[in-house]
């Protein structure tokens, strides 16, 4: 195989030269084209065609002609040029905040119920920003964070997740949400202990929202897993209360929504201090954007403010 000679490389300059000439046919309209002298352009591309070893014009007193080897390298040429051209396109808009893709993963029992007012946040205050959802359960999101498929996580904390940094947005309180005709439907101050001796339903194991539920149960002394039925979503879940099959615990910014969806619900309050969960922002220790990410969590704490939930 012949040895391919890679000695002195062309120009940006020189390439951007032949390539005005290569459209122009004429020196004196390329040197204008791109605000060159004529005596500058005649010798970039000289230069060029030194570097390449080829000859790229055919010179007469009257007019400039492609060589044959001029007008394959002409389309090669410009190919580059429109290259380095979207290289600093990128470039200004990764310097720009705000702009470009955010992929953002959001847990199921969270999206349907802030998606809204972040959705409207972002087109209202972020307009340049492309923003991407992806609607997972926490493990999956958490991988994807790792393996830079995810760039920020909205979601339940604590994570307990080296590598992570959590930007807490709010807190909001578990109500209980009964059937029609439940003891302890409608009631305020209602005791966490009295979770001892419910039927609680449950989402379906990977959900957060479960493990959180459990967590409450064991700490008023309920150490069995108190599952008799499961669900793969919260609207589920109402559905079964409304059906008498028990009660379950719901999130106070998704009882407006799944509560509604039924007039056999009733909703119960837990006596100071309810049980709760946490709502964050997550990104990757580190981030590149992570100036970017934690103005987004300032600036969606106060647009969360109206929610029934306590911001951070």
């Amino acid at each position: 195989m012949r040895a391919i000679n890679r000695g002195k490389q062309p120009s940006l300059a020189q390439l951007r030269a032949f390539a005005a000439v290569a459209e122009h046919l004429h020196f004196r309209d390329a040197a204008a084209a791109i605000g060159m002298s004529q005596p500058a352009l005649s010798g970039a591309v000289s230069a060029l065609e030194e570097a390449l070893g080829v000859q790229l014009l055919e010179r007469t007193t009257r007019k400039v002609l492609l060589s044959p080897a001029g007008e394959r390298l002409a389309v090669r040429a410009k190919a580059v040029l429109d290259e380095v051209e979207a290289l600093m396109e990128e470039a200004d808009a990764v310097k720009a905040p705000f702009t470009g893709a955010l992929r953002l993963g959001v847990i199921p029992t969270v999206a349907p119920y802030l998606l809204p007012t972040l959705i409207t946040l972002v087109h209202e205050k972020y307009p340049d920003l492309d923003l991407q959802v992806h609607e997972e359960q926490t493990s999956s999101l958490l991988e994807g964070l790792a393996a830079g498929r995810l760039d920020l996580l909205l979601l339940a904390v604590p994570l307990g997740v080296p590598g992570v940094t959590e930007l807490p947005l709010f807190d909001e309180d578990f109500v209980l949400v009964t059937p029609l005709d439940h003891w302890l439907g409608g009631r305020e101050g209602i005791p966490r202990e009295a979770l001892k001796e419910l039927n609680l339903l449950l989402l379906d194991e990977g959900h957060c929202l479960r493990d959180q539920a459990l967590d409450i149960c064991r700490e008023v002394g309920r150490a069995d897993a108190p599952v008799t039925t499961t669900a793969a979503g919260l609207s589920t879940l109402v559905q079964l209360v409304a059906g008498g099959l028990g009660v379950t615990l719901l999130p106070r910014t998704a009882l407006r929504v799944e509560a509604s969806r039924s007039s056999q619900l009733l909703t119960g309050y837990f006596a100071d201090p309810a049980p709760t969960r946490r709502v964050a922002l997550a990104m990757r220790t580190g981030a590149a954007r992570a100036a970017e990410y934690e103005e987004l969590a300032g600036a969606l704490r106060e647009a969360l403010r109206p929610l029934p939930v306590r911001v951070l």
